[in-house]
């Protein structure tokens, strides 16, 4: 009977370690086939470390492609310091190359960690640098590829676009206000060792880094290039205290060209205050507009019918006054009877103290707010000033008057080239952008795309077309003549607005400005330009700011491939203007006959023969009278 029962015990115990011998067959063989990749995967990281390898920022390009914003490849030094032998050696022979104390190298090498990114000494290394570092052929010692941002083209539209910190972040502009999308995400070469450091004999794996997202700009480069040679003119000629300049496409609110100075470049930021950094004035100035507010004013009083411009006049003797204040017009002595039409040519400020006297304050600061100003514009740049505008229950009849020719608000430079896009596009106030895409960079596949915003409309057709001819006007006949662009009808209008500093106009510190449009009759781009206190010119934009614009509508029209445009209001010329004649075609006629229809030019004439075959210019160009025509004769 006792040796039954321990037979019955022997088998108990020997299916109880059998079970357990299943069970562990059972669970290895679950760990090899199942748990395998995972375990494998924390083996690995006990034993792996990684270089860090940086991606590329994505690309910010203009809308032909052009890079504005690109990288540089550059190397950094890292440590893995249980790696390194001879700590004191390395020391020294690393602190002489990167020009460093020794103490400051030591706390690098000696430091108790398993990687170690030698910052700042041992970041963005120059070539020659970095192959010392490289002969040395120290183990524990790498060098790993980063990215650097480089700005190609210097400071050109440097307040928009921004800059970078040492670490590839965006800290200003575009690359700040789109840094999540532009940041790649960082690759490594992983290698593998021991808990004290040593590297296993294992293969290294690369991770390849993955580029960040390319930003696609409304900005034109030609167009940009021509705003910062003409602020750059300006800086020679004038020494301002500050310029600026913005083109938009008044028809989608894309900005093709914007800048201003003082500029800095973003390549050396470090160079530059930061308050040069920080203020993108196009977006970010706010001062009183003068009259190119004039062109906001007369679009209300048009649309409200309170003037005809060809029928209705007004009289002006050269101020009016408004509740005891004296309104005076730049023109001593006014300007004698008038349309309406001619007050805006002639920038009448009584003529406009009248226009804002027959709105009332409750329909001119209704269609200010209409138009935009006094809220920002909601363009995608960080910085954005919104003006000051009278509260409705402050306007009283001095504040109304100032108010309709341009003094006694704040508005942006932004606000008013959105305002006047809507006065001649149509009457539709658009919301202004710079960014047209977001693109992969691998594919260039669209991930995002704006498109054009309609805020609301403000003027109708009729009265937009009415204020096309209007500006064309100005140009052709009025204060804006110096930006007269023959074939191209150009419209717009000056500006000189006395500056105010604590409550105080200031005495012949004023903003010279110009409001263009190209073509008039067909809007393509407004132009607006600024000059805060310009020296030793002239205070009168028409002398300062119209010849710079026409330049820059010139690169504006070869940018854009803008046709002539004929059929315009031929310019009221000047004493210094030259006389123009149209030349006639005379393809196929005898020299005789040809000479005797180009008696108001010079003739030169090449070939042998008595009839002509070619001519230059072609026929129906105008060239000043006694030009040379170039005439190629043949049998």
């Amino acid at each position: 009977m006792f040796f039954k029962k321990i037979d019955e015990r022997i088998k108990v115990l020997f299916l109880i370690i059998l079970l357990l011998f299943i069970l562990i067959i059972i669970r290895v063989f679950y760990i090899q086939v199942f748990d395998y990749k995972k375990l494998n995967e924390y083996a690995s990281d006990l034993w792996s470390r990684d270089l860090p390898i940086e991606a590329n920022r994505g690309l910010i390009l203009d809308r032909n492609g052009v890079v504005l914003a690109d990288n540089l490849t550059t190397t950094s030094l890292v440590l893995i310091p249980n790696q390194i032998k001879d700590k004191e050696e390395v020391t020294k022979q690393l602190a002489d190359i990167l020009n460093v104390s020794f103490d400051d190298m030591k706390e690098h090498v000696y430091k108790n960690t398993s990687i170690e990114r030698v910052h700042p000494e041992g970041r963005r290394l120059s070539y020659d640098i970095a192959e010392q570092i490289s002969n040395l052929n120290i183990e524990g010692v790498y060098l790993v590829k980063e990215a650097k941002r480089y700005y190609p083209y210097g400071n050109l539209l440097s307040h928009s676009l921004g800059y970078v910190g040492i670490d590839n972040q965006g800290l200003s502009g575009l690359e700040l206000q789109y840094d999540k999308y532009l940041t790649g995400k960082s690759g490594a070469i992983k290698y593998f060792s021991d808990a004290k450091g040593n590297k296993l004999n294992l293969s290294d794996i690369y991770i390849e880094p993955t580029p960040g997202m390319n930003i696609n700009l409304t900005i034109d480069i030609n167009i940009q290039k021509s705003i910062e040679r003409e602020l750059d003119n300006i800086v020679d000629m004038f020494s301002p205290d500050n310029a600026l300049a913005i083109a938009i496409d008044p028809n989608t609110g894309e900005i093709l060209g914007m800048g201003s100075r003082p500029d800095y470049d973003p390549n050396n930021y470090k160079n530059y205050s930061q308050e040069v950094l920080s203020r993108n004035l196009p977006i970010w100035s706010s001062y009183e507009p003068g009259s190119t507010f004039k062109i906001v004013t007369m679009a209300t009083a048009v649309e409200e019918k309170v003037v005809d411009l060809d029928k209705d006049t007004f009289y002006d003797t050269g101020s009016t006054k408004v509740d005891g204040s004296t309104l005076r017009c730049w023109k001593a002595g006014g300007h004698g009877h008038q349309t309406f039409l001619q007050v805006l040519q002639n920038s009448c400020n009584p003529g406009f103290v009248k226009i804002g006297q027959l709105l009332g304050k409750d329909k001119l600061f209704s269609y200010l707010d209409k138009f935009g100003f006094g809220n920002k514009t909601g363009i995608d740049l960080n910085g954005e000033g919104q003006g000051i505008i009278f509260a409705l229950n402050k306007v009283g009849n001095v504040e109304l008057a100032t108010t309709a020719f341009g003094q006694g608000v704040s508005v942006t430079p932004i606000q008013q080239a959105v305002a006047v896009s809507a006065v001649v596009n149509g009457g539709n106030l658009l919301k202004p952008y710079i960014v047209k895409s977001i693109s992969e960079s691998e594919t260039n596949n669209i991930i995002e795309e704006k498109e054009t915003t309609v805020l609301r409309k403000v003027i109708s057709n009729e009265t937009s077309l009415i204020m096309r001819r209007a500006l064309e006007s100005v140009v052709a006949l009025g204060g804006g003549k110096s930006a007269y662009i023959e074939d191209y009808r150009i419209g717009g209008k000056t500006g000189t607005a006395q500056k105010v500093e604590n409550g105080k106009y200031l005495v012949g510190n004023y903003i010279m400005s110009f409001m263009a449009v190209v073509p008039s009759n067909d809007p393509k781009a407004i132009l607006y330009l600024a000059i805060d206190n310009p020296k030793n010119t002239a205070l009168l934009s028409s002398y300062t700011t119209t010849p710079i614009a026409r330049r820059i509508l010139l690169d504006i029209i070869a940018a854009l491939n803008i046709e002539k445009q004929p059929g315009g209001i031929e310019k009221e010329l000047e004493w210094t203007d030259k006389e123009l004649k149209v030349i006639p075609n005379v393809i196929g006629l005898s020299l005789q006959e040809a000479k005797k229809l180009l008696t108001d030019f010079t003739i030169e004439y090449t070939g042998s023969g008595t009839v002509v075959k070619e001519q230059t210019p072609s026929p129906g160009e105008k060239i000043e009278l006694k030009g040379t025509i170039k005439l190629l004769l043949g049998d």
